[in-house]
């Protein structure tokens, strides 16, 4: 599954709409308390299930996406965070079950 469209809400996050016909909403702060990069992995392994990170409106502000190759977007951070890669069913896992919605 790939996403056919990505609309980007700056600060509110993500709208996809799938190649299933599914419709996707992704917070920004799931996608930053989310990023899939070496450094963010290894915070949260560290804090564990302690980890609760408090995000400031720069740092979950969508400054740009990249597509990468035909399988992952890559999210700049107004911040200058960018280092996270963002493959396509990853994407889809993060949104949430009352997020998606099969279109009839």
């Amino acid at each position: 599954m790939y996403p056919l469209k990505i609309i980007s809400k700056k600060k509110s996050g993500l709208v996809i709409n799938w190649s299933n016909g599914s419709r996707s909403e992704i917070q920004s702060k799931i996608l930053r308390k989310n990023c899939p990069c070496a450094t963010c992995l290894a915070e949260r392994e560290r804090y564990s299930l302690n980890y609760i990170p408090i995000y400031s409106d720069n740092e979950i502000t969508i400054e740009k996406i990249s597509v990468i190759g035909n399988y992952a977007i890559g999210i700049s951070w107004n911040d200058g965070h960018n280092t996270g890669i963002y493959e396509f069913p990853y994407l889809f896992k993060l949104a949430s079950p009352k997020e998606t919605e099969l279109k009839t």
